[in-house]
């Protein structure tokens, strides 16, 4: 039976067996022009700018009783193009993106099983890269408590390349083999609060002894807070992280950050953040010693600039890095917003070669739009204006404008919606 046999008769099934459930099946058709001309690195002489437009097509279905929750989300990334017309198969072909269960054992305590996004608070150390085509998402176990304002969750994953008759040494690169984790939040009038605490375990596998192979945990351990009072709002985010780094360093770093907002009007809405993400001097760590901050599964293209030029999938281990930002957003009607952001960089420890900190400054605009309810429409333009402090880091003097354009369309329709039936599945949903 073919994938797209499958996905009909699952979504036959959750239809049709329980009358009493909830089914709920939503797509979205998701499509970005991007033009590059100088995005996450400075552009170089002798070159073309890129041109392309991404697309994600996906499908959820929703499934919910008073005791258990089941979504399945069903997901093609592609490029325009990436395939030639007649083609018989996709490129990357229909993935899995999540497939899990939460089951409900009482009003309070649920068990979470399965591929799963997982995001807590700002997603500045989990979050779900929605602004990647691809997204990220977990195979984890959760187990979920609350009550009366209070949350407790506790996750584990634990990853394997496949099935093995001996041995447990995992060679996916680019993700880890195991983590524990630990979210506690709770919710007061105006203040909310949340501490976490990671065992990150990766995976260092030596070519030349694999008795030497092992698996190296840091640890992540700090917390989020928010206040909210009438138009006044701050935020602040506070992190340590200690154990090993995958190359056996001692790890001792931080991450600092703080945001301030006010609501100057209906329309208009200013935020004042900085941000300082420890790093090591010339940009590497020293004597086994890393000083240098790992947002590791966070959502990184929210902070530090949307050019990417820090934390998504680069600058890490390197100098760190200081962001004071500041953020105007207007209402402009019913529908339409347009957002302005301006960054300031800075290295956060001594680059090499050169006595200055000083990276740059970035522009970020964002248009916004509401073309109907299931329809949006986000036009951003970025310009990076770059110091001799960033030619030092990306190794680049050419001198070139450094400028990003994107058009994105988000199409979101609800396909099918059962009516809820049971009191107990309304107050809980």
């Amino acid at each position: 039976m073919g994938v797209q046999k499958g996905i009909f008769v699952v979504l036959f099934l959750t239809i049709f067996s329980n009358l009493h459930a909830q089914i709920s099946v939503d797509a979205q058709l998701r499509s970005r022009f991007e033009y590059r001309h100088g995005y996450k690195t400075l552009f170089p002489d002798n070159t073309d700018p890129a041109a392309f437009i991404g697309q994600r097509t996906r499908l959820n279905i929703d499934y919910k009783t008073e005791n258990l929750d089941v979504l399945l989300s069903f997901q093609n990334i592609s490029v325009w193009g990436d395939v030639p017309q007649l083609n018989t198969a996709d490129r990357n072909g229909l993935m899995i993106y999540q497939a899990w269960a939460k089951v409900y054992l009482s009003e309070s305590f649920a068990i979470k099983a399965g591929r799963q996004e997982i995001i807590y608070d700002d997603s500045r150390i989990f979050g779900n890269v929605d602004w990647a085509t691809q997204g990220r998402s977990h195979d984890a176990l959760q187990l979920k408590w609350q009550n009366e304002g209070f949350k407790l969750d506790v996750g584990l994953a634990y990853n394997q390349t496949n099935e093995q008759l001996t041995g447990n040494d995992y060679n996916i690169l680019g993700t880890y083999k195991t983590f524990q984790y630990m979210w506690l939040h709770k919710d007061w009038a105006n203040f909310s609060s949340s501490f976490l605490f990671l065992n990150n375990g990766l995976q260092h596998l030596d070519n030349a002894n694999n008795q030497n192979n092992e698996v190296r945990y840091s640890q992540t351990v700090g917390i989020h807070s928010n206040y909210k009072k009438d138009k006044f709002g701050l935020s602040s985010n506070l992190y340590y992280q200690g154990g090993k780094d995958i190359t056996n360093s001692s790890l001792n770093a931080y991450l600092l950050g703080f945001s301030a907002d006010y609501q100057v009007s209906e329309k208009s809405k200013v935020v004042f953040g900085a941000e300082v993400i420890s790093g090591n001097d010339n940009g590497a760590p020293n004597n086994q010693k890393n000083k240098a901050f790992n947002p590791l599964y966070g959502t990184n293209h929210k902070f530090n600039g949307l050019m990417d030029y820090f934390y998504v999938g680069n600058h890490y281990p390197n100098v760190g890095l200081t962001d004071v930002h500041l953020t105007n957003t207007t209402k402009l009607n019913a529908k339409s917003s347009l957002s302005v952001t301006l960054h300031n960089f800075s290295a956060a420890s001594d680059l090499a070669g050169s006595s200055k900190k000083q990276l740059g400054n970035e522009l970020d605009l964002v248009f916004s739009h509401a073309v109907q309810k299931s329809i949006s429409l986000k036009v951003g333009y970025s310009q990076l204006f770059a110091s001799e402090g960033m030619e030092i880091l990306k190794g680049n003097s050419d001198n070139n404008t450094n400028n990003w354009v994107w058009i994105m369309l988000d199409i979101t329709p609800n396909l099918f919606k059962s009516t809820k039936t049971k009191k107990q599945l309304l107050s809980r949903n």
